[in-house]
Parts: C-alpha cells; sequence; structure tokens
C-alpha cells in the first residue's frame, strides 16, 4: 500500500512539473528571444540565454508602430465589454438561476447552442449591419452616436458607420461572451441559499436591489471568473478586430503585432517583444485576482 502511495505522488509530481513547464516554457522562451540581438537569433548553434541582452526590441516596438495606442484601443474596448456583459449577463443569470421561469431548460439550452457559434460564421452579417445599410435603425443609432462624440475617434477618421469605432468591436464582443458568462452566473446564483434573498425582500428590497445588493456581493467569485474570461477574449480576439477597425490607430494588440512582419523580413525580436509587452497585462490581471478565480472555478463546478 505504501509503495502504490509512493508511486501515484511520484506520478502526480512529475505530471506537475510537465503541466508547469509546458504552460511557462513558451513564456520563458519569448521573453529570452525579446532581450536577444537579431544576429544572435540566426547564430548556429542556437543559444539559450542571451549572451548580449539589450533593450532595444522593446524601444523598437513603440517607435516603428503606435504600439501604445493599440494598448489603449484594447484596453478602452475589453474593459468596456467586460462591464456590460457582465451586467447584462448578471440579469440574465438572476433570472435564471433565482425565478421561477418557463421554459428554463429550454433557455439554457438556446444559451448553449448560440456559445457555439464562431465569429466566422458573424463577420459578413456585423459588417453589413455596422455599415448601417442592412438592419432598420442601425443608421439612426450611427448618427446619434456621432451627434453625441460616442464613436471615441477624431472627425477625419470617424466615418458615416460604426466601422473604425470601438462600437464596431464592443458590440461583438459582448455578444459573443454573454452566453458563457450568463451560464457562470446561473450556475453561482443558484448556489446561494433563499433565505438571504427572502430576507432582503423582506426588509423592502427590490428584486434588483437584491441582486446588487445580495446576489452579486456574495457571487463575487463567479462575477470575476467570468469578468476575467470575457477581459481575456475580448483582448486576444483576432479576426473581427482584423476586419471591422481597419485604421492604423484603431488596431488592437494581437492586430497590431502581426504588423511587424514585413514582406522579405520577419523580426523576431521585435515581435516576441510586442508579445510580452501584450501579455503583460493579462498575467497581471490573473496575478491580481488569482484566488477569486479559483475560487471562482471551484465554486462554480458544484452544481449546474
Amino acid at each position: 500500500m505504501r509503495r502504490t502511495g509512493l508511486g501515484s505522488r511520484v506520478v502526480i509530481v512529475i505530471g506537475t512539473v510537465l503541466l508547469i513547464v509546458n504552460g511557462t516554457f513558451p513564456l520563458i522562451w519569448m521573453i529570452l528571444t525579446s532581450l536577444k540581438r537579431e544576429r544572435e537569433l540566426i547564430r548556429v548553434p542556437i543559444t539559450y540565454w542571451p549572451q548580449d541582452p539589450t533593450l532595444q526590441n522593446y524601444a523598437q516596438v513603440f517607435t516603428d508602430l503606435p504600439f501604445a495606442r493599440f494598448l489603449l484601443n484594447s484596453a478602452v474596448v475589453s474593459i468596456s465589454a467586460t462591464i456590460v456583459c457582465v451586467l447584462i449577463a448578471a440579469f440574465a443569470g438572476y433570472a435564471l438561476g433565482r425565478l421561477a421561469m418557463p421554459f428554463r431548460r429550454g433557455l439554457l439550452t438556446a444559451i448553449v447552442v448560440t456559445s457555439m457559434f464562431p465569429a466566422l460564421v458573424l463577420l459578413v452579417p456585423l459588417y453589413r449591419m455596422f455599415l448601417g445599410t442592412e438592419i432598420i435603425g442601425v443608421s439612426w443609432l450611427i448618427g446619434f452616436l456621432h451627434d453625441l462624440g460616442m464613436t471615441f475617434l477624431p472627425s477625419e477618421v470617424a466615418g458615416p458607420n460604426l466601422l473604425n469605432t470601438y462600437w464596431a468591436l464592443i458590440i461583438p464582443y459582448v455578444a459573443l461572451s454573454l452566453p458563457i458568462a450568463t451560464l457562470i452566473l446561473t450556475s453561482f446564483f443558484q448556489l446561494i441559499p433563499k433565505d438571504l434573498e427572502s430576507a432582503a425582500l423582506v426588509d423592502g428590497c427590490t428584486r434588483v436591489q437584491t441582486l446588487f445588493k445580495v446576489i452579486a456581493p456574495v457571487s463575487a467569485p463567479g462575477i470575476v471568473t467570468a469578468g476575467i474570461i470575457i477581459f481575456v477574449n475580448s483582448w486576444n480576439e483576432f479576426l473581427l478586430a482584423l476586419n471591422f477597425n481597419t485604421a492604423l490607430q484603431m488596431r488592437t494588440v494581437p492586430v497590431g503585432i502581426t504588423m511587424y512582419q514585413g514582406e522579405f523580413a520577419f523580426p523576431w525580436a521585435v515581435i516576441s517583444a510586442a508579445i510580452t509587452i501584450g501579455v503583460l497585462p493579462l498575467v497581471v490581471l490573473i496575478l491580481m485576482f488569482q484566488q477569486r478565480i479559483i475560487a471562482g472555478l471551484t465554486a462554480g463546478g458544484v452544481k449546474g
């Protein structure tokens, strides 16, 4: 029995080490590559540790292209999409998880099915919609947003549609992330004892007040988990950002990184530096909310 237990521990330790190496080695290799000079990258035999480390590649990231603007664009789009999506998902999750709704299982099934649609299927319909030529009322909405100055763009870039605006990415990102966020929050809201909600209603709280004052604070790990997933998906999204925002100053980080590659040149060191900078906000975010994310993932699996 002891040998069996020892063998199981060895297998677990080896598996854990392999998982850690598999997860961290690409990041470490990318950082080391970003510190190398171009001539060292093509040297044979290969050098694993930079022989003459330099930060010139990081400076070149910001001088060759407006990478600071790319970071700003990704931040605005991702944060906005996360806030809007979590807010909508909170109402939907509360209705599905706490209220006696007819056809509840059918609605949950529909949400699961819609979450499987890839962004590629929606590319052409969304593009035509943002042009304002296919959907009734979109042209009015576009004009209204422009009148309010809510395109987040200077006048020389903003056009008579939602293309090349933050809205062209925020709207689809919210729509694409809403199903999974709703499922996560529905699962969490179901775990909360009904006595807490009943006590709040007896004290005179409305349903909305109960959601924000009682249900949401108790479900903080689930809300943080859903928010992190939405933010990461929005930050890393490439296809829609490539096609909807074609102006240079409206590019996001994933699309902007691809612009360092030339027709006959591939500056690995500069691209590695750009990727490192682009990944850094995600790493910091996950480290900041690591405990809540773990709590959210474990608690959310108790009840579906």
